[in-house]
């Protein structure tokens, strides 16, 4: 279920991955955790930038473009989410619960940590 948390619209680990699924539509994933978190379990396909290196790094990412925010349990990528909007970006969502979520309803392979 999708719900919205100031200007943050939140998105289940499940909705995603059925939205995501369908060729192609042009998503980032943007994974805001630390690199050790992401050599412990990640998401295939996803665009590891951490969250102290975002607002440098900007330029990387398409302001136009689907933005889902992943972090851990899904309060770093609120934070990350909510700046991405306040600089412009159209169409931003955080992904509820993070890796620990999608690893226990979507991809049970992924590592829990």
């Amino acid at each position: 279920m999708t719900t919205t948390t100031s200007t943050i619209t939140e998105i289940a680990p499940e909705e995603f991955k059925s939205r995501w699924s369908v060729p192609p539509i042009g998503i980032t994933l943007l994974d805001v955790r630390e690199a050790w978190e992401v050599a412990t379990a990640q998401v295939e396909g996803s665009f590891h930038l951490p969250m102290n290196q975002v607002p440098s790094r900007l330029a990387e990412l398409d302001p136009n473009a689907p933005v889902v925010v992943m972090c851990h349990g899904g309060m770093r990528s609120l934070q990350v989410a909510q700046y991405l909007a306040d600089q412009g970006f159209a169409d931003v969502y955080n992904l509820s619960g993070g890796i620990d979520a999608w690893s226990q309803e979507v991809d049970p392979t992924v590592p829990r940590y």
